[in-house]
């Protein structure tokens, strides 16, 4: 029988991220195909096979990342190693079967306690050469045996490396994969299925009858699926007409009722139909990043209020997702959006077919959230995209420098101006009727004894609006100016009695402003700021857009240049009653410390 095999190691898989994917594979995996994936960028080689012997009740994927320039015979005695552990773990269940039985057992082609393995082009055996060298030619020809069974090697065929269901599923709300990658794939030529199925009475999900419920990379849930798992299954693609092995995932929880009616569904009835001509709807959002709110500082002192469950980023998300999804928007500016989110929810939901979204993000310094845009890509062209850090740049930019003077000898008020890491994106948009929508986004510093700062920080971004705006102007040579117009969406935590929103609507800030004096050591003497724009509040001044136990107030606007764009509607915000019905919010029907900015603006027609 096989002698014993201390050399063995712990075989080597793709990733830990891969695993569940792979255990999930092992149905879909072609029993006649390995699976070589190698990026040119990288000198790792994957390989993957499955590998079935019902005699002893075998059937396992195996995983390998080696080196493309490592010889073939170094790899083989690898995977013979892992094949063999597989069969000494079955072989030790029949311990007490006599020799011959067990020697019955073995496959005939085991000879001297060693498997049979081998790379072979048609039939010429490969032997002292490496991956490299085999796979310089077309790799058609060549095969695995493994005893007798032959493995044709395929490379770089469609693959999927991790896929994650979320842990928190609600009825009424969109489901999605929370985490999905794949290689040499595109999602335009894969297929996704849902199936539903409730735990039979053995207990065990694998033994359910499962009913397919949906088609594509998302699921619209409803209350006939409360009580029951999800099943995704996703068949890799490609352009070229190639599939890879499909992968399925189990969801971990059973679908749960949802919160019922949210105050964004009263909302809804306002923005029921897209806009089209010269007019378009924005909104303005703060999600609230969940590196802020999954914390015990944000659990204990910021949202005591807010019961734990809903303050987990796989609650909240379904929520405004939800809620965006209902606004029918062209522009989506988007503030505390966490990177992940970002690449993982945001970017696969609105970015599909159906919605024709395309996203920009601009993270803020090097902490893992930023600010996004999104705009319709069937009504807009994005022409160009910019985002600067303004405490980087105030030092640097030309544009910057007349301002700069007159603060650079504060040195406490520079220090901590340059410090921040906040950011202004910038995104110049073309709408199908040649008109240009020039759509600033921003989220300034909160502390509340900078108003200084904020007032600053929004001066140099109207100094670097004012300046893409005149070089838009040249650069498409557009001679009717009321072909441009700017819009600003921010959380600029700032009330409507400082500064900022003065400078805005009345286009200048005197040197004896109170804002300047709001850190009495940082204090900001002899500046005055002016812009040239004609601006107003797309939504006025409500009473809150951020509502908390220990603040609130109105800090979120749409600004517009209201000589070139006209309000057509706003959506009216949450009442008080609405905010504080669960003392204050986020809550199991808010999910972010901020409301929503919804507005329809229209190009003037003279």
């Amino acid at each position: 029988m096989l002698r014993s095999f201390l050399r063995l190691t712990k075989f080597e898989i793709i990733s830990k991220q891969a695993r569940s994917a792979c255990l999930q594979r092992k149905a879909a995996m072609t029993m006649d195909k390995v699976y070589f994936r190698h990026d040119p960028s990288t000198e790792d080689l994957h390989i993957s096979f499955r590998y079935a012997n019902p005699e002893l009740n075998i059937d396992k994927e195996f995983n390998f990342c080696r080196k493309i320039d490592e010889k073939l015979e170094v790899t083989l005695n690898r995977i013979r190693g892992n094949i063999e552990k597989e069969f000494n773990k079955k072989l030790r269940k029949g311990k007490k079967k006599s020799p011959a039985q067990v020697q019955e057992s073995l496959p005939e082609t085991i000879t001297n306690g060693e498997i049979a393995l081998e790379f072979r082009r048609c039939d010429e055996k490969l032997e002292d050469i490496t991956f490299a060298e085999m796979l310089k030619e077309q790799p058609n020809n060549i095969t695995l045996k493994v005893l007798e069974q032959i493995f044709n090697v395929v490379v770089n065929q469609p693959w999927v490396v991790n896929v994650v269901l979320p842990t928190s599923i609600m009825a009424g709300f969109t489901v999605y994969p929370s985490k999905l990658e794949m290689k040499y794939s595109d999602k335009a030529f894969c297929r996704a299925e849902w199936f539903k199925a409730k735990v039979p009475p053995s207990g065990n999900i694998q033994h359910a009858t499962w009913l397919k419920c949906g088609e594509g990379f998302s699921y619209e849930t409803s209350n006939d699926d409360v009580g029951h798992h999800l099943k995704f299954v996703l068949t890799p693609g490609n352009a070229q007409g190639q599939f890879g092995p499909s992968v399925e995932q189990i969801s971990k929880n059973e679908i749960q009722a949802g919160p019922g009616t949210c105050p964004f569904d009263t909302r809804h009835f306002f923005t029921q139909s897209r806009l089209k001509d010269n007019a378009f709807r924005v909104v303005s959002y703060n999600i609230l990043a969940d590196l802020y709110a999954d914390s015990d500082y944000s659990r204990t002192q910021l949202f005591p209020y807010c019961p734990p469950y809903a303050l987990r980023v796989d609650y909240r998300k379904q929520l405004y997702i939800k809620e965006l999804l209902g606004y029918n928007a062209d522009i989506i500016c988007l503030q505390e959006v966490d990177i992940k989110i970002f690449e993982y929810d945001l970017k696969p939901v609105l970015e599909n077919e159906k919605h024709a979204f395309r996203g920009v993000i601009a993270q803020k310094g090097t902490c893992g959230e930023g600010i996004a845009t999104f705009y319709r890509s069937d009504r807009f062209e994005l022409v160009d995209s910019y985002s600067i850090n303004i405490g980087e740049q105030i030092q640097k930019l030309d544009v910057f420098r007349e301002l700069w003077e007159k603060i650079k000898s504060n040195e406490k008020l520079v220090e901590r101006i340059c410090d921040r890491s906040t950011t202004l994106q910038l995104n110049l948009l073309k709408m199908t009727n040649d008109c240009y929508v020039l759509v600033a986004n921003t989220h300034l510093y909160f502390h509340p004894d900078a108003d200084h700062i904020r007032l600053l920080q929004f001066g140099f971004s109207m100094l670097y609006i004012e300046d893409i705006y005149k070089k838009t102007l040249e650069k498409y040579s557009l001679q009717n100016e009321k072909q441009l117009a700017i819009v600003f969406c921010g959380d600029f935590n700032s009330v409507p009695e400082c500064g900022i929103y003065r400078l805005m609507t009345e286009g200048f800030v005197d040197k004896d402003f109170i804002d300047w004096s709001s850190n009495a050591e940082e204090a900001v003497k002899d500046v005055s700021l002016n812009q040239p724009f004609a601006i107003k509040s797309a939504c006025g001044t409500p009473d809150y857009t951020n509502y908390t136990h220990l603040f609130s107030a109105c800090l979120d606007y749409i600004f517009y240049q209201c000589d070139r764009l006209e309000v057509e509607q706003y959506v009216p915000l949450p009442t008080e009653e609405e905010l504080k019905a669960n003392i204050a919010i986020p809550s199991v029907v808010f999910p972010s410390d901020h409301v929503a900015l919804i507005a329809d603006l229209k190009f003037k027609s003279n």
